[in-house]
């Protein structure tokens, strides 16, 4: 900030009432500030903010006697020489609200502390003395089922050097290399905290090669996280070999940095990382690696969900970037719970491939561009594995996952339009259906360009000889459907004949651009991945997710975001009138009591992400050709 440009009117006291420098004598610099004088200003670093004030050659002092003031008599003399209404006033209480801003300011203590804690809490802390207060009040019972371990016993001294007490006792009933720290308050016992709601514990693990700290909860929670973590870790334990010494003080110490954070009321050591990879409203845990030596913090989304924090319903992914902000968690290589769908060397032109694993099998996806394409590898690898093993729920008759109610219901809508279609050949046309008629279309002058595009990239970028056949599905409600099919007409190297690719969209062109861009996907995918199990196409659901806020003015039609934006305008309309046309409305899927633990630990982290899960339509089983094909 320049201060030069700092005048009476950014003083927002009134004439004759105080002002931050008549109150200047509560506060002073935080320990740990850093100065450094410029020719015409002055730098200040603190914590995890700073700031630099800029203006003529007469700043620089005029910090300095800020600075005795702050580190004196709290600017007494400075305020009584420096006249209200002044420049060189108005000049201090800028300064004064700019390190306020930067809260690089915090209220004097009452009387002097100059222990580690102290001045620790005093760089940190909003209200230093409180947090003291907090710490000295509470003890915490380190608990582990061998206590004189190497882990334990660094916990025990990470907590005595931050001030609060920390007795150490042994827990038969923990696992071998957990350390449970349970904080309580005056009158409460550590042991008895277990069963608290209220009360603040945290679990630091150590296998092989590495370990983890979950976030800060009662200690239902924290074991809940703990067994969790430690499954899905197993995985990257690292037999053999000696441990690295410096793990165990890591692991340890954050574990003790995080529960000492929440018992003084300071934000987790997790959101000072300033790492936007987390989620915010999310717990994060902190892995640790023994090659090389490290720990991050990865948003976890447990299994078990104890806390009132934890067990809220999360609100649902609204946006594509919110959507694809969570797929590296569904799919952390650590803590994840799906393979993480990568482009590889698969082509992004004219389509964009992904491919990813799914209970040991290939799935290939593809899209008009790449972040399309692993969304929907995400939304069918769950649903894949959803519904593996159980009666009724394999294939296309199992449940359907979406970014959010609408995608989901859109994604779940086109599949039983799909389903009415077929069921309308094979002469069963019951509900509100009033039938389906031919609709003429061919790539001609006025089309959508989309269309055109899509079309012309299959039957001449990739020379198969295909046609295809338009049919709009009208319910008796007057709502409009249209469903199209790519059939290949010859067979040749790269196309084996039959349906390469369909759609149920809300007009005929972005039925055809759907059903042309799917069968692209399918040509490519049968040359470049060939032993794919699972091949996912895309359709016009994710139009209400990736709608931007804006296009840009040379953004026509023929542009996939303003053709998505269009997409997306229609998808209510769509919806009521597949609804209608289906006779059916999707609703929400839970695992049933005895699914397998993989399901359900799955089910809840979509459910925390924001994504939606609902029922397939019953008494229906689709042919793999809107979503997905069998390879």
């Amino acid at each position: 900030m320049t201060v030069d440009q700092a005048g009476p009117d950014m003083a927002t006291y009134q004439e004759g009432e105080p002002d931050a420098l008549d109150s200047l004598g509560r506060w002073t610099l935080r320990p740990g500030v850093s100065v450094t004088v410029l020719p015409h200003g002055v730098h200040l670093r603190g914590w995890i903010t700073s700031v630099t004030l800029e203006g003529g050659a007469g700043l620089p002092m005029l910090w300095g006697r800020l600075a005795e003031a702050l580190a004196g008599d709290g600017g007494a003399e400075l305020a009584q020489a420096a006249v209200a209404g002044s420049p060189l006033r108005a000049a201090l209480v800028t300064v004064i609200g700019q390190l306020h801003d930067h809260d690089l300011l915090v209220e004097r203590p009452a009387g002097e502390n100059g222990d580690a804690a102290g001045q620790w809490l005093g760089a940190v802390a909003d209200r230093p003395a409180e947090a003291a207060v907090a710490l000295i009040r509470n003890r915490v019972r380190v608990l582990a089922a061998r206590p004189d371990g190497p882990l334990a016993r660094a916990a025990a001294r990470a907590l005595d050097r931050a001030g609060i007490r920390a007795a150490t006792a042994e827990a038969a009933d923990l696992p071998d290399g957990q350390v449970l720290l349970v904080a309580a308050g005056p009158g409460e016992s550590p042991l008895a905290a277990e069963q608290d709601a209220e009360e603040r514990a945290v679990v630091v693990g150590l296998r092989p090669g590495v370990g983890f700290v979950t976030p800060v909860g009662n200690a239902r929670q924290a074991r809940a996280d703990a067994d969790g973590l430690a499954d899905r870790l197993r995985r990257r334990e690292a037999l053999g070999g000696a441990e690295h010494p410096g793990l165990p003080a890591l692991l340890a110490s954050s574990a003790a940095q995080r529960l000492v954070c929440a018992v003084a009321g300071l934000r987790d050591p997790s959101a000072e990382a300033g790492d936007a990879r987390l989620i915010p409203g999310l717990p994060a845990a902190l892995v640790a690696e023994r090659e090389p030596l490290r720990g991050e913090y990865r948003t976890w989304v447990g299994p078990v969900l104890v806390d009132a924090d934890r067990v809220r319903p999360r609100a649902d992914v609204r946006t594509l970037a919110e959507a694809l902000a969570r797929i590296p968690v569904l799919t952390d290589r650590l803590a994840g719970v799906l393979d993480e769908p990568d482009p590889g060397a698969l082509p992004q032109l004219p389509a964009a491939l992904v491919r990813s694993s799914v209970g040991g099998e290939v799935l290939v996806s593809g899209s008009a561009r790449a972040d399309l394409a692993r969304l929907e590898a995400i939304c069918r690898a769950a649903e894949l594995l959803l519904g593996k093993g159980e009666s009724g729920l394999e294939g296309e008759g199992g449940p359907v996952v979406g970014a959010g109610a609408v995608h989901a219901r859109g994604r779940a809508l086109r599949r039983a339009g799909a389903v009415q279609q077929r069921d309308t050949r094979s002469g069963d046309t019951t509900g509100p259906f009033g039938g389906a008629a031919p609709v003429p279309w061919s790539p001609e002058p006025g089309r959508h360009p989309q269309a055109l595009h899509w079309w012309s990239v299959l039957v001449r970028r990739l020379g198969v000889d295909a046609d295809v056949a338009v049919s709009r599905l009208d319910t008796v409600g007057g709502g409009t459907v249209f469903h199209a099919e790519v059939q290949v007409q010859v067979q040749g190297p790269t196309a084996t004949g039959g349906v390469l690719g369909t759609a149920v969209e809300a007009s005929a062109d972005d039925a055809v651009a759907f059903a042309a861009l799917s069968a692209v996907v399918e040509v490519q995918a049968a040359a470049d991945a060939p032993h794919a199990r699972h091949l996912v196409t895309p359709s016009g659901a994710v139009a209400s997710l990736a709608r931007p806020e804006a296009t840009a003015p040379w953004e026509d039609a023929g542009w996939t975001t303003a053709w998505l934006a269009e997409s997306a305008a229609r998808e209510p309309e769509l919806q009521e009138a597949l609804a209608a046309l289906t006779g059916w409305s999707p609703q929400p899927w839970e695992p049933p009591a005895d699914a397998h633990a993989d399901v359900r630990a799955l089910w809840s982290a979509l459910r925390q992400c924001g994504f939606s899960v609902l029922s397939a339509r019953p008494g229906h089983r689709t042919h793999p050709t809107l979503t997905e094909g069998s390879r």
